[in-house]
């Protein structure tokens, strides 16, 4: 083996002793994902008919989370008990919020021929469910492991919401592939955005850390392609309809339509 550097072996090492325990990613990832098989069985080795096989599963990812907690040295068993109980009653309204998002992608998109196909095959889905996970043990003041998750469907998805991020019911997210949700955005029931959406801050100053930094958007607006909305001053008005590559640092009133105009040239080529 080739010798290393010794100043450089003894920086690592002592950070190395001076290190903070973080969540396992791995686990993380695990936990998610049989929480969702349990709510959304698929396989047929998921599938629990009755309540008690399925509260004994649950009681298995209630431990999987459990251990996850251990890495916060100042919590004890107690105090984890009780935010893993207030999480899990909080499992059937996390559910309806789920059920209502598949729903709203479903009735939105004319190739969408079921509810489970939405549920087992549609990105837009599985990103705002794993955000929902997330959003709530980011309630429960959990560190690193709401970042963790959102962090996971952002690399399965393309698609990166932020777990502190406030997102009403029936969201829908078509496509999905580059959307970008901020920290501190807000987004009201019933919008719709495609691809290449951006909820972002006009300014990455690290002294804007506790400022709303990100747009609000009203109920039931939609956000077409490549549209870019900038600003925690920026308030897009309920019923709103923003058009495709469209960049906004303003806030529009209620039943605006904003478009961006470009001219498009088509020439005939003559033959040859």
């Amino acid at each position: 083996m080739t010798k290393m550097d010794e100043e450089f072996l003894k920086k690592i090492s002592a950070r190395n002793r001076s290190a903070e325990s973080y969540p396992s990613v791995k686990g993380t990832a695990e936990f998610i994902e049989h929480l969702l098989a349990l709510l959304f069985p698929n396989e047929k080795k998921h599938r629990f008919t009755q309540p008690a096989e399925l509260t004994t599963a649950l009681e298995l990812n209630r431990s999987e989370l459990k251990n996850l907690l251990g890495f916060q040295n100042d919590m004890d068993d107690s105090s984890g008990d009780k935010i893993l109980d207030r999480f899990y009653r909080s499992l059937p309204d996390l559910y309806k919020l789920m059920i209502r998002d598949a729903k709203a992608i479903e009735a939105g998109d004319p190739a969408a021929c079921s509810l489970n196909e939405v549920i087992f095959t549609y990105p837009g889905f599985y990103a705002v469910a794993v955000y929902r996970v997330a959003h709530k043990l980011h309630q429960l003041g959990i560190p690193y492991i709401p970042r963790i998750l959102t962090e996971h469907a952002h690399g399965k998805t393309g698609i990166d919401i932020h777990p502190s991020a406030e997102i009403g019911q029936k969201f829908c997210i078509d496509h999905g592939t580059g959307v970008v949700i901020g920290e501190t955005t807000r987004i009201g029931d019933e919008v719709k955005i495609y691809q290449g959406v951006t909820l972002g801050a006009l300014s990455v100053s690290k002294k804007m850390a506790k400022e709303k930094r990100h747009p609000t958007i009203g109920d039931r607006v939609v956000i077409y392609a490549g549209a870019t909305i900038l600003g925690g001053k920026c308030e897009i008005g309920h019923d709103s309809v923003i058009g495709g590559n469209v960049w906004l640092t303003e806030s529009v009133a209620p039943h605006s339509r904003v478009y961006h105009e470009s001219k498009v040239i088509i020439q005939q080529q003559k033959k040859t």
